[in-house]
């Protein structure tokens, strides 16, 4: 709709031509310029659906289709011509009538035969809350816009804090910081494989770089040492699992509470060796169970401080050995045949 309501589209559906000549001899009178007509109320639904009108001005007794039918026809339409005001023109003053038309969507009513000034006046006011629905629906959609837009620098800037989190676990032991990555990549792969659910899968991909976060509480001695650990070095290593679940826990965020389960759980072994908690099967939560074995097969076949990469095939074969006892068989099935495929690269 223009700013300019005397520009305002106007469609008047009457069967009487002499109706339609004078009220578009009225409204032209008053300023309106832009107006159309009909003597045929289904061309009239046609010029609704085509030209989007401001107003329309409708006789409610009319042969074929009269108002009642036309009202439900543009009222049907779905959203788009819900708030399209609508003065209805009828000789037929009582309540009963009033009450039906109000039913079916009219806005305002005029009785044969009509006042002439009350006719534009009572357009022009209809038109001005017209107006006033436009431009209330233009500022909702900015306002949308700019939450839209805000909403999406708030997630970006989330998702930059956590993986900038996840680097912290690797910065010490990962010389070229993609391990995360990639680790974070492989697990959603192999989620998406499994069938969960695309927003879960984000979440996976989101959360797995964070499963060693906890290794920022070992020392550094411990965690780069080249030789064997020792019982007690290993038990502060083994710490790292409780001490990430703590850094990530009593979020509501889905990312981190996915974050958490992969921390507390990535070490827990298949058959109920691992720690910290010994669970076995699926106690252990189905994301912890798969970053264990993208993670594992990423340290495989990546350098590390205290040893070189290990050959796809060698890595392959390990993680085959591990079936059932270190690793999930279905999911490291699932994902061996991934990466046989290239699916998931090294």
């Amino acid at each position: 709709m223009t700013d300019n309501v005397n520009e305002s589209r106007i469609l008047v559906v009457d069967d009487e031509p002499a109706n339609v000549a004078l009220l578009e001899r009225l409204l032209t009178r008053a300023g309106f310029t832009n107006v159309v007509s009909t003597t045929d109320p289904e061309q009239g639904i046609s010029i609704v659906r085509e030209r989007d009108p401001d107003l329309v001005l409708l006789d409610l007794m009319m042969p074929v289709m009269d108002g009642f039918t036309f009202l439900k026809e543009i009222r049907g339409d779905g959203d788009l011509f819900q708030l399209l005001p609508v003065l209805v023109l009828t000789a037929d003053p009582s309540s009963d009538t009033k009450k039906r038309a109000l039913s079916v969507g009219a806005s305002d009513f005029l009785t044969k035969p009509f006042d002439p000034v009350e006719v534009v006046l009572r357009a022009n006011n209809l038109l001005k809350i017209r107006h006033l629905n436009r431009e209330l629906s233009k500022t909702n959609e900015h306002l949308e816009q700019l939450v839209g837009l805000r909403t999406a620098e708030v997630e970006n800037t989330r998702v930059e804090v956590l993986a900038r989190l996840a680097l912290l676990a690797e910065y010490r032991d990962d010389e070229t910081r993609r391990h995360t990555r990639r680790v974070g990549q492989a697990t959603a792969i192999l989620a998406a494989s499994w069938g969960l659910p695309a927003q879960e899968v984000d979440a996976i991909r989101k959360a797995a770089p964070l499963h060693d976060i906890g290794k920022i509480g070992v020392p550094e001695e411990i965690l780069l040492k080249p030789g064997e650990l020792t019982d007690q070095e290993f038990e502060v290593v083994e710490r790292h699992a409780e001490v990430g679940a703590g850094i990530l826990g009593g979020s509501q965020d889905r990312i981190l509470e996915v974050a958490k389960e992969m921390a507390a759980a990535h070490h827990e072994n298949f058959d109920g060796t691992g720690y910290p908690n010994g669970l076995k099967g699926d106690q252990i939560p189905l994301t912890a169970r798969m970053v264990a074995i993208a993670d594992v097969f990423d340290a495989l076949t990546h350098d590390r401080p205290w040893r070189k990469a290990w050959t796809m095939d060698d890595a392959i074969a390990e993680m085959r050995s591990q079936s059932g006892l270190q690793f999930d068989p279905e999911l490291l099935g699932t994902f061996l045949d991934l990466v046989e495929k290239k699916r998931i690269a090294i």
